[in-house]
This record gives C-alpha cells, structure tokens and sequence, in this order.
C-alpha cells in the first residue's frame, strides 16, 4: 500500500469511504477534483482490492456525483485509456447508453445514415454486452446489417471521412474501461463508469449529443462537459429518449439545447405527433432489437416503409442535422430529412457503410 500511495499521491479507495464519500447518501461529502482524479487514476491501473471497488462504486451511485467529480473522471479516461482518432470531418457525437436496449427498435443508424446523406457527418460508438443491461446497442445492429464494427479507432476515423458516418469500438479505443467488464459486472447496478464512458469522445467532436430520463441528468451531463479540461466541446443536444438510448421518446419530448456562451441549459417542449410521430412508444417495440432494427433500418433507407418508423428514423435525423447547426430550426432538419430519404441519398451512403 506504501508503494501505491507513493504513485497515486494520498487517498486509496479506502480512505474515500472512510473519510469523504462512504457514510451515506445524505451525511457523504463530494470529492475534490484530485481525489476524484485520484480515484479513478487507482481504478484504471486495478490497485483496489475488489471488495473496495465494488463499495467506492455503489458509495458514488447512493451519493450521487456531481459535474466536478464526473468531469475529472472523465479527464482521467481520456488520459489514460482513451485512444482518439480525430477525422478531418466535424462530426455529431452520439453518446448512448452503451448497455442498450431490450425492448425497442435501436433507430440511431438509419438515423444517422440519413443525416449523414444530408451532410452531417455522424460518430456513434458503443462496447459489445456492456453491464449491467449487457443488451443490444449500435455494434449489434452494424454487424446485423454486415458493417465492420472491431476495427481500430483509426479506420473508424476513415469511415467517418470516407462514408460520413462512423462507428468507434470500445475495446479498440477504450480498453481502460473495457478492461472493468467483469468488475462491472459483478456489481449488479450501474456505476458512474457508465456514464463517463458515454462521453469518451473518440472522435474529438465539437458537438455532443445525447439523451436522457430526467431533464437533470442533461444539465449535470452539460455542466461534466464544462468541467472536463480534456476536450473541448461547444455544443450539446440532449433530449427524453426511449430506454435512456438517443431515439427520441414519442409524445411530448423536453430538448436541452446549450451552445458555448450560454450561461446554462436551455430546455424546451416539443410534441412529437407535429413532427409526424402520432403513436405511441409502443408502437416502435420489436422482437428482436438488433435483427429487427437492422432490417427496420434497410427498408426505411430504401424507401419500402412509410410507418411509424419511418417517422421516427426522420425526426432522429432531423435532430442530429439541428444539433450540428445544419438546419436552423428542427422543422427544417426534418424536411432536409424527408428529402435525402426520398431521393435515395441515405441509401447509397448505407451501401457505402457496408462496403467499407
């Protein structure tokens, strides 16, 4: 233990449960930046014991982290384990929950795709079974529809460039985190791993977008982005999405919308069905998440379904497009949308995904 505090400076795990962050969720105190850097410096070089992981985890959930703490966590995941590859594109980052989906289709690919058509270039990256969910996300609808997903961040930055839509695998430019699977697992309940982890940034992106339950979670998501010194984002969209993923929720949906010179978060209402999302979110619930969404995705591109989820897979899109400042307004996104998807743009840019 000497030679370890000799590394990593004065606080173990151990002494953060005891001294700051272990009484409970209404006496704990918050960590300083160092300690919180401290702390996660330990858990990526796997100093702690097991037993005091798993309590500084469970500790951090009970207490709740605030935007310093999540922001030099991630700061220390980005030093340490982060592998970036930037393209020459200025792409959107999608930054989903990266334990996915058990019950709805995943529309994020057609929706990027579509985008992408229309001149947003898109990133998404996600890990394979991720805890504590360990359900389908984005490399399982890729690799349903025959697109590379173990690739290096390097060629992910290729794909960006060459395709306009881009795929960045965990193990490949994260493996830090990676490396905690089964310690995440074992845990039962996620951690603040998976939310850091979802603004890993591997694509050094100007513009985050991102979505959540709780309109707080976007201003402490928005607030950790500004509280991060390892990268530099100046914009960010969140908005309600179904299963904590980015596919907008149907119904009246609050957007968190904040640019670089805003003091804080914006929010505002939309209502889906004036967007043409008249349904419910049950009507975009599949059998089978990945396979379903693969071929959801397929045909809506080719024009062969004019259905809710084509609805859906538009509006997504017309999201991302406002969120790079593409369109002025979601309305505009939306009609930009409609029109790649009629022309047959998004498809050939799918095509080239695949070819890649």
């Amino acid at each position: 233990m000497a030679q370890a505090t000799q590394e990593f400076g004065d606080w173990p795990l151990r002494r953060l449960m005891t001294e700051v962050v272990g009484s409970g969720h209404k006496s704990a105190d918050d960590m300083t930046r160092d300690q919180a850097r401290e702390a996660f410096q330990r858990i990526l070089a796997g100093e702690p014991d097991h037993t005091t992981l798993g309590a500084f985890w469970l500790a951090n959930r009970w207490k709740r982290n605030n935007a310093e703490e999540l922001g030099a966590y991630v700061d220390v995941m980005r030093e340490e384990s982060v592998v970036t590859a930037e393209p020459d594109a200025d792409p959107v980052d999608c930054g989903a929950n990266y334990d996915g989906k058990g019950r709805s289709a995943i529309l994020g690919v057609a929706a990027g795709v579509v985008a992408a058509a229309a001149g947003t270039p898109i990133v998404v990256h996600s890990g394979d079974r991720v805890p504590t969910q360990k359900q389908d996300s984005y490399k399982h609808v890729l690799d349903e529809l025959g697109v590379r997903t173990e690739i290096g961040p390097g060629e992910s930055a290729d794909m960006v460039d060459e395709v306009g839509f881009g795929y960045y695998y965990q193990p490949e430019f994260n493996p830090g985190i990676h490396a905690l699977w089964d310690r995440r697992d074992n845990m039962g309940v996620r951690t603040f791993v998976n939310t850091v982890e979802t603004l890993a940034n591997p694509a050094n992106a100007d513009v985050h977008l991102g979505s959540f339950y709780h309109l707080p979670f976007a201003v402490k998501m928005t607030d950790t982005l500004q509280a991060a010194e390892s990268q530099d984002v100046s914009r960010t969209l969140f908005f309600q999405g179904m299963e904590g993923y980015d596919d907008v929720r149907p119904g009246t949906t609050v957007v968190g919308e904040w640019s670089e010179g805003d003091e804080e978060l914006a929010d505002f209402e939309i209502k889906t069905a004036n967007y043409g999302m008249d349904f419910e979110s049950e009507d975009l619930e599949v059998e089978d998440v990945a396979a379903d969404s693969a071929a959801i995705t397929e045909e809506v591109l080719a024009g062969d379904r004019d259905d809710q989820f084509a609805d859906a897979v538009a509006l997504n899109a017309a999201l991302r497009i406002y969120a790079r400042e593409d369109a002025d307004s979601i309305d505009e996104g939306l009609e930009t949308a409609r029109d790649v998807l009629a022309s047959g743009e998004a498809e050939a840019v799918l095509d080239d995904l695949q070819d890649f």
